[in-house]
């Protein structure tokens, strides 16, 4: 049972024309952008640190060249600074705390010395701040008419290892600037969001002898346990409704991938394969993408759900070890080294199920666990390179990777 285990912990969009095709922007072809604080409250290091997320969030969006200078102005000026005054675009904006405590921030968007976008913040913690620069540089963005960024405005959920056997669950953002502990003691992994709501998650509990599914309500605090299994039982993917959900289990010693019925509490085995089938991932509603060492090593095949057909989707790579999908998308990691002596390189590939078109998406390190963005825009991985772990975003429209490093501890699986 522990190898099983083990073999797994190791195993473990809609775009222009086809995102198989890497998009490259050069800087002069997007506008400029400046930022001037003209915050009346907090200290300098607070606003320094609302300004460095803003600048971030800025830049992760893709559609600005953004100057990464603080200045300071005055919020109600006719004029940008002289400085700024070249720039396509200035965003200005002014932090205030109220009688209440709570913080407020107000922003308009200067273009050509008129104001083309004003609006005001509010939250009640001075400490979620970031969300705050999550929904400015989303609402700048839907301004410009851009393709949908709501997935920065939701929460990442990842378990971190901080010690042998011993991990914590964690909810941030996607920045990882806010960080809320909500689950530690013993050896508790691969967290799954349960619904769109992000108000309740799964989670695999190995404290007791057998891996055993556990249900969290976030609201209540309240801890449910779903299903256990011998050797393995990790929940890879929940469908869109959240009434479904793909497990891995080793029911006869082997690990295959089930449906999961949540009102019934019934299950279905969809694979049946002597080797090793895990990472089970919804492709719409009648097909799953998953991972198989049925050609002698790791790599991804489909399954349609109403019939035994079976389809190999990789001919690159000969460890192909995680996948997600969306529509006719998938994203996996492919081992490209094979170095006994020192850690190998895994890279993100992507690949459509409509053409031929491979992409490698990353070139360093080891880059594992891919997950798509809801609506198929961005990816978000985990990325351990020279010893450091940090949470990766990929915007395939625009060919960019963003890096956010965790202060400690080892990013061992999240969702989005």
């Amino acid at each position: 049972m522990k190898v099983i285990f083990s073999l797994f912990i190791f195993i473990s969009l809609v775009f222009a024309n086809d995102a198989t095709i890497e998009v490259i922007k050069k800087v002069d072809t997007v506008p400029s952008i400046a930022v001037e604080d003209a915050s009346i409250s907090y200290d300098d290091t607070f606003r320094l640190r609302f300004f460095k997320t803003l600048i971030a969030d800025l830049n992760v969006i893709s559609i600005f060249n953004v100057d990464r200078h603080h200045r300071v102005s005055n919020f109600n000026d006719v004029n940008v600074l002289v400085k700024n005054k070249d720039m396509a675009y200035v965003l200005r904006y002014k932090m205030f705390e109220d009688d209440n405590g709570a913080l407020n921030v107000q922003v308009k968007l200067i273009n050509k010395g008129e104001d083309v976008f004003v609006k005001n913040y509010r939250v009640a913690k001075q400490d979620i701040f970031m969300f705050v620069s999550h929904a400015i540089a989303y609402d700048i963005n839907e301004f410009m008419g851009k393709p949908s960024v709501a997935w920065m405005k939701r929460k990442v959920i990842f378990a971190r290892i901080v010690a042998p056997k011993k991990s914590e669950i964690v909810i941030a953002d996607y920045t990882l600037a806010y960080q809320h502990t909500i689950l530690k003691g013993g050896f508790n992994i691969f967290p799954k969001w349960a619904n769109k709501a992000q108000n309740a998650f799964y989670y695999t509990a190995l404290n007791p002898k057998t891996p055993t599914l556990k249900y969290v309500d976030i609201k209540n605090g309240k801890v449910e346990n779903i299903i256990s299994s011998d050797g393995m039982m990790i929940c890879s993917d929940v469908s869109n409704d959240g009434k479904t959900l793909l497990l891995t289990m080793a029911l006869d010693g082997q690990p295959d991938i089930y449906s999961f019925d949540v009102t019934t509490r019934k299950y279905k085995r969809l694979t049946r394969y002597s080797g090793i089938d895990v990472n089970g991932q919804f492709m719409g509603k009648d097909q799953i993408v998953f991972i198989s060492s049925r050609l002698g090593y790791p790599n991804v095949f489909t399954k349609h759900l109403d019939t035994d057909e079976i389809e190999q989707m990789v001919y690159y790579g000969k460890s192909n070890v995680s996948c997600s999908a969306h529509g006719k998308y998938i994203v996996y990691v492919a081992r490209e080294s094979s170095n006994a002596f020192s850690q190998n390189t895994f890279n993100l590939h992507l690949i459509s199920t409509k053409t031929d078109v491979i992409r490698r998406l990353t070139a360093t390190g080891v880059n594992e666990f891919p997950r798509f963005s809801k609506d198929g825009d961005a990816i978000i991985f985990i990325k351990n390179y020279k010893g450091q772990s940090a949470i990766g975003v990929i915007r395939l429209n625009y060919n960019k990777n963003y890096l956010f490093p965790l202060k400690y501890g080892r990013v061992q699986s999240m969702d989005w």
